[in-house]
């Protein structure tokens, strides 16, 4: 039997409704069910209107297969406008779904004119940091009629939180996000129908500088980059049971002063006076005739956005684990999790009385290791009142695992009362891998935490220094095992546009490396793989979800990189004069030198350069445009040009390092299959010779093992996962890593952390392999974008016997489980293979078993597979010029 799973709009999470910004959002619904070959023929949509305009309901009918992003079929929403859908699906063999629930939609603010609000300012209150100190902000005002329903609508320069009669509005924190604030600020809508009530009532704010106006950057940053004044935009309406609707904004009216938050910074960290408390300031028993009158600022230029994605939450309370005493005497709570996020305190003392709390990721030496936070302080200040008192900071974050804890009130004690709340943007997770390996499946949790504590509104280098910046070739990179691990669709939509938008208005359109862009002119030069971005991370998206909307809103973006961004010499290849990033962080890198590894950077650019030109020509057949014609001539002339520069006749590279090779493997940039045989053989002698170590940095990491597939040679890649000698992937769990490294060594082995200033502990571009990890040893990717069509072909390899992997596609559940038993004894023995296969209604697969060439198409239900094969490689793989033996330990 099938039933509909789940019925949502856009690419918004279930119940991420209110206030959406598109007039006619697309209505996607995942399957349940076992059925065998089940494809729907026909899809059913009911709709129906609220509020005082509402049209009649409708029923729509319409016979296809369709039931992802499928089109909006009424007339356009309009502003506050909502709505209820359900959804039947007929399946071809005659059987019908039960109508789903009906399912709540409301669109947003839609157009410059529904906004009646000003924009208000507080008087600047610098600290003495200079930053700018957070302000509080309030309105009385009366209703004077049964409520029918509220809808507040706000956002602000900085980051706020809202309150209503005393109570905080809505769950989301660190809103509005970071956008690219000058061309695009979101604003949230909430329900506030159960805050207010009828008489007097008082909305209010608070509200941090943020990324608005904090410090942002490295080597000291910089301030106030957006604005120097801490704002507010709000606008509360309000519609009474007879229909007529109330209108609260922001104006001259409000009201202003500051709190007990006297700092808060990004990096910096927040100091909270409990004794500089206003009681009650937020409901209608306080009076502000003493604060001070707001002033009124520009309607902002910006265009005001509903998001995309959703909203960065509080999703996980750790506890601590220990408290460490160190050599120096310190008390450091260790939570067992690098994370991030803060604390949440429960903590009494006298008056005054101030505790303070240092975040770090790593203990070096036995303390607190606050080196590679270079100039950020991380570091939150409690001041005591007298009273007790459970306390979180509002307007920063921060990644750790370790927090020194400094004075705490003797008697206290800080084990119990101290926990750490994760945050980062709430995303679904969609992606689930186990295997036979106790360290492969930590690697795989050590990816995903990385990933977590780095979606922080936008998709971030590192949460802890002071950086935390949208780094464009990290996103690039790590995308495809991002947008497997979590629905990311919404998220990076949004990001992109802020890319775009940037690159086409401020920057000549260069891509640049951080999103928003932040940097100086001199840091925004073109840089292939990072501002590849523009190109790659797009077309990730659309063979993720499927949507072709994605490649469509970003074409222009692209375009503009390829033919006016891309610094290039008179004969299409990159200007060699300029500078380039290259595979950065090579292990052979000096640590003071990131950039300086073994493969030529410029090398790592025409690669790079020929793959998306090649890419620009599948977009362009997807998005039906005639320019593919002149993408693939395009495409042509480069991979010839780059042939002729970088590859010998029989196929040798110059320079042949373990990334170069990858990068030409992996982008088809041989010429014929002589050629590529030899690269092949000759990036077997590297991995060898390397003794399985990693030898790539950030731009040859993903492509290293699925090339080493790709090529006949999965045991080679087996034998480098499994390595756990540094450089390698499972050497940071053997030094109890629980996230990403920056660094393949961002702690040496003696203990002591990477001399070089990048180092840090939660990074996730060295995480891509996790992409290899669910297609190789998990066994599913989509043949089709957006999951339509499955791939089955996992290929067992190493020491692993069994793994489980899942996906929460947009059509249902699919999922891969197997395992292998040797039969009989001695080397070369066969294997027997078994695999459960679940392919979700309305979908297709296709299978490929270890041992057998042939491909088996099926359609949906759950499937057994059995297979015999024979390991095509030696296990373990022997290393070049030192041949394993059963005496030595397999990591030397």
């Amino acid at each position: 039997m099938v039933e509909i799973e789940s019925v949502t709009f856009e690419h918004h999470r279930l119940d991420d409704n209110w206030g959406i910004g598109e007039e006619t959002p697309r209505i996607s619904w995942s399957f349940t069910g076992n059925a065998k070959d089940w494809i729907q023929s026909t899809y059913e949509l009911d709709i129906k209107y609220a509020g005082p305009e509402a049209k009649p309901a409708e029923t729509f009918r319409v016979d296809s297969s369709e039931s992802v992003l499928v089109p909006w079929p009424a007339k356009p929403l309009r502003s506050r406008e909502p709505a209820q859908v359900r959804v039947r699906a007929l399946g071809k063999d005659g059987s019908e779904t039960q109508w789903t629930n009906w399912r709540y939609v409301e669109v947003g603010l839609l157009t410059r004119e529904d906004w009646k609000a000003q924009v208000v300012a507080a008087p600047q209150t610098l600290t003495p940091s200079n930053s700018l100190q957070p302000a509080l902000f309030r309105k009385s005002f009366e209703l004077k009629k049964p409520i029918q329903s509220a809808r507040l609508h706000i956002t602000s320069y900085g980051i706020y939180e809202a309150q209503i009669n005393g109570i905080k509005v809505g769950d989301h924190v660190l809103a509005p996000g970071w956008t690219a604030y000058k061309y695009r600020l979101n604003y949230q809508t909430f329900d506030a129908t159960d805050l207010v009530k009828q008489g007097e009532n008082v909305i209010g704010a608070e509200i941090g500088e943020g990324w608005y106006c904090g410090r942002l950057g490295f080597n000291g940053g910089w301030r106030c980059l957006y604005g120097d004044k801490i704002s507010l935009l709000a606008q509360l309406e309000v519609t009474y049971e007879d229909g007529e609707r109330v209108l609260v904004g922001t104006d001259k009216t409000w009201r202003t002063a500051v709190g007990p938050i006297t700092s808060s910074e990004i990096y910096d960290g927040e100091t909270y006076d409990a004794s500089l408390e206003i009681d009650g300031w937020s409901t209608s028993k306080f009076k502000d005739d003493e604060w001070a009158t707001v002033e009124e600022l520009d309607f902002p230029k910006a265009k005001l956005i509903a998001p995309e994605g959703p909203p960065v939450r509080q999703t996980e309370v750790v506890k601590a684990k220990e408290v460490i005493k160190t050599p120096s005497g310190k008390y450091v709570v260790d939570f067992g999790q690098n994370l991030v996020g803060w604390l949440r305190v429960k903590v009494s003392g006298l008056k005054g009385h101030t505790i303070t709390f240092t975040h770090t990721e790593v203990l070096e030496n036995g303390e607190a290791a606050t080196r590679p936070l270079r100039s950020c302080k991380a570091q939150d200040n409690l001041i005591l009142s007298g009273k007790p008192i459970v306390w979180s900071p509002k307007f920063t974050f921060h990644g750790f695992r370790y927090v020194q804890v400094d004075n705490w009130p003797s008697g206290e004690r800080a084990l119990a009362n101290l926990e750490a709340i994760v945050i980062h943007t709430d995303m679904q997770q969609t992606g689930f891998f186990e295997c036979s390996e106790p360290m492969v499946n930590k690697l795989h949790e050590n990816i995903r935490w990385g990933m977590r504590g780095n979606f922080v509104s936008i998709p971030t280098d590192c949460p802890q220094r002071d950086e935390r910046l949208g780094w464009t070739g990290d996103i690039q990179i790590f995308s495809p095992t991002a947008n497997f691990l979590y629905n990311t669709s919404g998220m990076l939509s949004g990001w992109l546009k802020d890319l775009a938008v940037e690159q086409i208005h401020d920057l000549n359109g260069v891509v640049s490396v951080v999103v928003p862009n932040i940097l100086p002119k001199e840091y925004t030069m073109p840089q292939a793989a990072w501002s590849d971005a523009a190109v790659m991370t797009p077309w990730d998206l659309y063979t993720a979800f499927g949507d072709p909307e994605v490649l469509r809103t970003q074409y222009e973006s692209m375009k503009i990189w390829l033919e006016k961004g891309v610094a290039r010499q008179e004969n299409g290849l990159w200007d060699p004069a300029g500078h380039q990033l290259g595979d950065w962080l090579d292990p052979a890198a000096p640590p003071s030198e990131p950039g300086n590894g073994k493969t030529d950077p410029h090398l790592v650019a025409n690669a790079y350069l020929v793959h998306v030109t090649h890419l620009m020509v599948k977009i362009c057949k997807v998005l039906g445009l005639e320019e593919a014609a002149r993408y693939e001539s395009q495409a042509t002339k480069l991979t010839k040009l780059f042939q002729d520069e970088y590859t010998t006749s029989n196929g040798r590279l110059a320079p042949d390092s373990m990334t170069a090779l990858a990068l030409a493997i992996g982008f088809d940039l041989f010429a014929d299959e002589k050629q590529l045989g030899y690269a092949a053989e000759r990036l077997d002698k590297i991995v060898r010779a390397s003794k399985f170590k990693i030898a790539t940095g950030f731009v040859g990491t993903p492509l290293i093992l699925p090339v080493l597939t790709r090529v006949g040679k999965t045991q080679l890649a087996y034998r480098m996962l499994l390595q756990k000698r540094c450089p390698s992937w499972l050497y940071p769990i053997t030094m109890g890593a629980t996230t990403m490294w920056e660094r393949w060594d961002s702690m040496l082995p003696n203990g002591s952390i990477n001399p070089g200033e990048m180092t840090s502990f939660n990074h996730y571009a060295l995480g891509s392999v996790g992409s290899w990890l669910h297609s190789t040893v998990g066994g599913i990717s989509p043949s089709t974008p957006g999951w339509n069509s499955i791939l089955f072909a996992p290929i067992p390899g190493g020491t692993i016997t069994s793994a489980k992997t899942s996906f929460l596609s947009p059509y249902g559940k699919v999922e891969c489980s197997w395992e292998t038993e040797k039969e009989g004894s001695g080397e070369g023995g066969k294997k027997k293979f078994k695999m459960k296969a679940t392919v979700p209604p309305n979908t297709t697969a296709e299978v490929k078993l270890p041992g057998n060439e042939e491909v088996q198409k099926v359609g949906s239900g759950v499937y057994e597979f059995e297979s015999e094969y024979v390991d095509d490689e030696e296990w373990p793989p022997k290393a070049h010029y030192a041949p394993f033996s059963q005496h030595e330990d397999m990591d030397d």
